[in-house]
């Protein structure tokens, strides 16, 4: 199946793409995406090194940028904030663009992409009917659009922590967070919008947007100024498609806009930095309960075991349970096993299961992990 004259597979790719965009290829599309409206393509397309310049482009022509200077002045915006602010303006006002409701004109994202792709999905599904469309999406962009929307969803709560302040669920949201929100509610997405491209096969009015989507980041369409913005230079996930590296940043774009996970967890930059040098004693006094679980897994809880001194708590023949006591945590009870099947050098390699804190033997362990009670657990033979 073909999507804009690219195979769905394709579309994967587009997703996870980094580096430069195709700038000439990103503006034709936005240029056709205009056209296939019947709107005028807008007079100037201002380029941004991330989401993060371009959404604080976005609030200053929305008139949204007064709420983020009124956290900025009563000091619960995030620091950098009207730094921020005050670059975006800087690159506007090179492209001619009056920092100000009226520089841009109003937000076109329905007309551009709402209306459009309703009407091919409405098409697409009078076509194969409700239970056709979900084996067709299921087989499209359905097992791409978890690993895209997650990382939409962190991007965006990274944005809204950067220029409005750490989200605090004990607090109702203020207006700063609010209008950023809102503002981020104006763009479309670009190469993250590649689920539903992969999906929406041969819709000739979505040609435009599959064009900057396979050439560029998240843009914002107004009616005369477009801004558009770079692709991450870095991206790392794991094998789940969460967030994760334990060297650097796990996403990064041009301009040093940065999210740090690991395991999709985030995490403080300089956190990552000590991990090449950690000890059993760091670990112990860590107070943050899920950054300590983070520098267990890191530091491997076998070398963990044997370099603070801990002895098992039961022992048989499916292998070895021990527990690790952490302060204000639920402990850590690990199975180690060796498995049966020798390497190529004759030895066997030793594995170490993470079990429920609940486990108080070996094979209740082992069986856990199979699913099974540990009466149940009776292998015939081991591989």
């Amino acid at each position: 199946m073909m999507a804009n004259g690219r195979k769905d597979t394709e579309w994967r790719t587009v997703a996870l793409r980094t580096g430069a965009a195709d700038r000439a290829a990103a503006e034709a599309g936005v240029r056709a995406a205009y056209r296939a409206a019947g709107l005028a393509g807008p007079r100037t397309v201002v380029w941004f090194d991330s989401p993060l310049r371009a959404t604080a482009a976005a609030l200053l022509l929305t008139g949204r940028a007064a709420a983020v200077r009124a956290a900025v002045a009563d000091g619960s915006a995030a620091e950098g904030a009207g730094e921020c602010l005050d670059a975006a303006a800087l690159v506007l006002a090179e492209h001619g663009v009056a920092a100000e409701p009226s520089g841009a004109g109003r937000s076109v994202r329905e007309a551009l992409r709402t209306a459009p792709w309703a009407a091919a999905r409405s098409r697409r599904l009078a076509e194969l009917g409700p239970s056709a469309w979900s084996e067709y999406w299921a087989r499209t962009g359905g097992e791409l659009w978890p690993r895209i929307n997650d990382l939409v969803l962190r991007i965006r709560g990274a944005v809204a922590d950067r220029l409005a302040g750490p989200d605090d669920p004990a607090r109702p949201v203020g207006a700063a967070r609010s209008a950023v929100r809102v503002a981020m509610l104006d763009a479309l997405l670009g190469q993250h919008d590649a689920a539903w491209l992969a999906a929406l096969a041969d819709a000739p009015e979505l040609a435009g947007l599959a064009g900057t989507a396979a050439a560029a980041g998240w843009w914002w369409p107004y009616a005369e100024v477009a801004l558009l913005t770079e692709r991450p230079v870095e991206l790392h996930q794991d094998e789940p498609g969460r967030l994760h590296r334990a060297e650097g940043p796990a996403l990064a774009f041009p301009d040093g806009f940065a999210l740090h996970a690991w395991r999709g967890m985030p995490v403080p930059a300089d956190f990552l930095d000590g991990l090449a040098d950690l000890a059993p004693e760091r670990i112990r006094v860590e107070d943050n309960a899920e950054l300590r679980r983070v520098m267990l897994e890191h530091y491997g809880y076998d070398r963990y075991l044997a370099d603070s001194g801990a002895t098992p708590v039961h022992r048989d023949e499916t292998g070895v349970l021990w527990r690790i006591d952490l302060d204000g945590d639920e402990p850590v009870v690990t199975v180690e096993v060796v498995n049966a099947t020798p390497e190529p050098d004759g030895t066997h390699r030793v594995y170490w299961l993470r079990v429920p804190p609940r486990t108080r033997t070996a094979r209740e362990g082992v069986a856990w992990t199979f699913g099974l009670s540990a009466d149940a657990y009776r292998p015939v033979r081991q591989t």
